[in-house]
């Protein structure tokens, strides 16, 4: 799951479908309108990837109704990705389809599915696209300074005082940023872990929000975990910033 947040209403469901198409890889439009042989056809959600040179169109329609979608739904978004050509529709309903809507979607390139399990089929996506490289891009600092081996260039750099108390911050910092980084490293090859996080990082001290150990998606822990970061950032920036550069330490670097 990437976020236990329920969309309020159809068009923050369309929105959340977008986003995660988008964050994935996809090129994305809204309420696109497309010509079809058979006419004009507006797509809630419309969207293109491209595999090894190779283009996959993914229609979605959002459907953020009190009953359950009906199976006339479903024939009808059959004949507009037939007559598209395109490769996949999806139907995303948070109340559920009639069974004749699950029947009349078998054996079709009609995938049915709950918000919930919308996520699920873009999980990995969703992570390898955007989770690993936001989380490494926005935090790349805050890594280096917590990383196995202790910047040595920029501690040379500070005066006694300030000297301890980066190091007082990576001691305190080090256990769980170090864990976090090397579980979503997209060049360690580990598999994801399993949420929530709290039952793997017991021994990272008391200074984690509950927000990142107790998160049940992956968005909402990434959003918690850039809070904190930053939030952790300003502390060694405050120190580097009050530092006096010892004369004598002046390397030049």
């Amino acid at each position: 799951m990437l976020t236990t947040r329920i969309p309020a209403d159809w068009r923050d469901l369309q929105t959340a479908v977008a986003n995660i198409l988008s964050e994935s890889g996809f090129s994305v439009e809204v309420e696109k309108v497309i010509q079809t042989v058979r006419g004009r056809a507006e797509i809630d959600v419309y969207g293109q990837e491209v595999v090894e040179g190779r283009t996959y169109t993914v229609l979605c329609e959002c459907k953020n109704w009190a009953a359950r979608v009906p199976q006339n739904v479903i024939h009808g978004f059959r004949s507009v990705i037939a007559d598209a050509g395109a490769n996949l529709g999806y139907i995303i309903s948070t109340a559920g389809f009639q069974s004749g809507a699950l029947t009349a979607a078998e054996m079709t390139n009609v995938r049915l599915v709950t918000w919930q399990e919308f996520q699920a089929e873009f999980e990995q996506s969703w992570i390898t696209h955007f989770l690993q490289p936001t989380l490494n891009g926005r935090l790349d600092t805050l890594w280096r300074y917590t990383e196995p081996i202790p910047p040595y260039r920029l501690l040379d750099r500070l005066d006694e005082s300030a000297q301890r108390a980066f190091i007082g911050l990576r001691e305190a910092h080090q256990p769980f940023w170090s864990a976090l980084f090397t579980m979503f490293s997209p060049f360690l090859g580990m598999p994801i872990p399993n949420l929530p996080l709290r039952a793997r990082l017991q021994d990272v001290g008391d200074s984690v929000p509950t927000q990142v150990l107790d998160a049940l998606g992956y968005r909402d822990l990434l959003e918690a975990a850039l809070d904190y970061g930053e939030a952790t950032l300003a502390q060694f920036k405050a120190v580097i910033d009050q530092a006096q550069k010892a004369p004598n330490k002046d390397h030049g670097s």
